[in-house]
């Protein structure tokens, strides 16, 4: 069965008074969480949600923060901004952080949805896991991440990968067990 055919039967399975129900899709850089979550989106005509969006700024990444497991990513605001407004049904206003300009972007609005899509490494910090009705560890063998790195950021790119990224979301996925707390591994 295929990834968007498993999330979905797991979605009709859940109880029909879980409102609003919040999908997220955690897992390693390139492992397929952004198409996954692209499909989702528009297959149940719902909103999508990119951590990417929510990188902390470089003047907010200190030693110390970026010691914390999942230190990387400024779930604080996402939380404000995103999952509590979007929990109660309420219009969601955020502005997405750029990491080539390091700046937040003008604000988006995206009006209250029965269902929503989370996608990306850090989608499931801690204090964001109450909010979802279904998490989903997403994964894929690393020579099918690694050529998607390649095609993605050319092998400079890929060596920052590898020498910074890489090892932050590992710490975050081992320390946190982020796998073994999902309702669904792909």
């Amino acid at each position: 069965m295929e990834r968007l055919d498993i999330v979905l039967s797991a979605l009709r399975r859940l109880p029909t008074s879980t409102h609003p129900v919040i999908v997220a899709l955690d897992g390693p850089c390139a492992a397929g969480k952004s198409t996954l979550g692209a499909r989702l989106a528009d297959t149940l005509a719902c909103p999508l949600f990119h951590m990417d969006d929510f990188f902390l700024p470089l003047e907010r990444k200190t030693p110390e923060r970026l010691a914390q497991p999942g230190g990387n990513v400024d779930w604080e605001r996402f939380l404000h901004e995103v999952l509590q407004p979007l929990s109660r049904g309420e219009t969601v206003t955020y502005r997405p952080y750029s990491c080539h300009a390091n700046t937040l972007m003008p604000p988006v609005s995206i009006s209250p949805a029965p269902l929503a899509v989370v996608e990306g490494v850090y989608a499931l910090e801690p204090a964001l896991r109450p909010y979802y009705a279904l998490t989903c560890y997403v994964d894929a063998p690393w020579p099918v991440r690694e050529t998607r790195l390649l095609q993605r950021c050319g092998p400079e790119g890929l060596e920052v990968f590898l020498q910074r990224w890489i090892p932050l979301e590992e710490r975050y996925f081992q320390t946190l067990e982020i796998a073994a707390g999902c309702d669904l591994i792909l």
